[in-house]
């Protein structure tokens, strides 16, 4: 019986059906009832091999810190390495036993298995995150810019590095210009009392405008704003001397750089860009008060376009573009107060560029883009007068919130229209057909009326039903 169950399923009848062509036993062996149990084992075939899988049990339910179906459970006797954390255990390879022994090994691996289950402990991923972990910022990024320019710069060593600092915050934080440029400016009244202190701090602002293209337009309201609030005034010059004067040395070799390598001639559009928003930023009080913009700027953006355009290389020329697009309208304003044509030798000259410069199409374009801007004022639009002074004759918006009205075939019309009169009076005259009949439809003409009375004052009583729904619904909406 222990025969049967240890067999696999259908392997007795493989077996039955071999053998069973010499006799024809009960149990299919060739033999006879009679045959004594020598005879049977004499004539007894050798036993064959089996498998290792057919003499163990059905597989039991895995535990939940078994190994997953199919992984072996024989341990190596040689001690394992120990993993590294969050590393899977390495997979061992099963051992094949001799043939000879396959019939013993599979069944004392199962009574093993059986009387003492081996437990295999699933891995656990090791993590370095913490709750106390310092909170992260992005590179570059301090979280007490404000406490240090607050306490002032005690704790930075030197003039440079406080000053970059506060110009790092400044470009990630231009917002903050106007809460922290007094702190700044008394810090630097105290620290800045030198020559070359000066000097080193106009670099430094220099650098930073020329080298980070969205800081040209802060690093000119801080030139402006220092200008008019630093105390020192050397020999050599106060701030806004020292300024001018770097910026001179840039602007001297501006026929060089135009026509230099890509590098020099990147670095020449920032200043040259800078340049132009220190034109718009940068205000020079008189000696009666009035502020006005420094007209060597104007000279040597002037003389800047000409560099540019002299050179028409495609960055050459959208440099000039975007140049004119932020100084354009103010250049032609202060050169027409002087009675000069600057700005049509410029716009003449874009155009020749664009007939004649081997420049690439999408430029050309911006060029006449350019032209098309200027011819419309820059796009400024002049503010209208105020309601008192407003006139049809000096104020184009003035009939726009005027209502319009439709004449009897449809055409509409509005107050501006030269003939609103006579079409306004012909409106109310078709009005006036129905002089007794009011808008909301009551009959003021009385019984009789052979119009008037084939109309039905009472409404649908659907359309009532709907309406005293509204209306209750309106009320409570207002109650709440």
């Amino acid at each position: 019986m222990s025969d049967g169950f240890d067999r696999a399923p259908g392997a007795g009848r493989g077996r039955s059906r071999g053998l069973g062509r010499g006799g024809g036993g009960p149990e299919g062996g060739g033999f006879p009832n009679g045959a004594g149990p020598a005879e049977r084992a004499r004539h007894q075939p050798p036993p064959q091999p089996k498998a290792p899988g057919f003499l163990q049990p059905p597989p039991l339910r895995q535990p939940r810190t078994a190994p997953p179906p199919g992984a072996q459970c024989e341990v190596p006797a040689s001690p394992q390495r120990p993993s590294r954390p969050g590393a899977l255990p390495e997979q061992t390879r099963p051992l094949r036993a001799p043939p000879s022994s396959q019939d013993k090994i599979p069944q004392q691996n199962s009574e093993s298995a059986m009387a003492k289950p081996q437990v295999v402990v699933a891995p656990v991923l090791m993590s370095k995150l913490s709750v106390n972990a310092p909170e992260f910022y992005p590179s570059g990024y301090s979280s007490n810019y404000t406490e240090s320019y607050e306490d002032g710069c005690e704790d930075y060593p030197t003039l440079s590095e406080y000053v970059q600092d506060f110009l790092n915050h400044l470009t990630e934080q231009p917002g903050s210009f106007e809460t922290e440029i007094e702190q700044f400016a008394e810090t630097l009244n105290g620290w800045v009392a030198t020559d070359d202190a000066l000097q080193e701090l106009v670099e430094l602002i220099y650098q930073q405008a020329t080298s980070i293209p969205n800081f040209s337009y802060m690093g000119a309201r801080l030139c402006n704003y220092l200008s008019h609030h630093l105390t020192i005034s050397p020999q050599s010059g106060n701030f806004r001397q020292l300024l001018l004067q770097r910026c001179r040395t840039e602007y001297e070799v501006k026929d060089q750089a135009a026509k230099g390598d890509e590098v020099t001639r990147k670095r020449f559009h920032a200043f040259v860009l800078f340049l132009g928003e220190l034109y718009l930023n940068l205000e020079i009080k008189g000696t009666n008060g009035q502020v006005t913009r420094a007209d060597i700027l104007q000279v040597g953006l002037r003389e800047l376009l000409n560099a540019l355009f002299s050179n028409p290389m495609d960055d050459n020329l959208i440099c000039a573009v975007k140049l004119l697009k932020l100084t354009g309208s103010v250049l032609e304003d202060a050169w027409k107060e002087k009675g000069k044509t600057d700005m049509e030798e410029i716009i003449q000259r874009i155009e020749n560029v664009v007939l004649d410069a081997n420049c690439s199409r999408d430029v050309k374009q911006m060029l006449l883009k350019l032209v098309e801007l200027r011819s419309s004022n820059w796009g400024r639009v002049h503010a209208t007068s105020t309601y008192r002074e407003a006139t049809p004759e000096n104020d184009p918006n003035y009939f726009m919130n005027e209502p319009t009205f439709y004449t009897s075939d449809g055409v509409p019309f509005t107050a501006a229209d030269p003939d609103y009169q006579e079409k306004y009076q012909e409106l109310l005259e078709r009005e006036d057909f129905f002089p007794d009949y009011e808008e909301n439809g009551t009959d003021l003409s009385g019984a009789g009326d052979p119009y008037l009375d084939d109309i039905d004052d009472e409404m649908d009583p659907e359309i009532e039903e709907a309406y005293e729904k509204f209306c209750l619904e309106s009320e409570r909406k207002r109650k709440q």
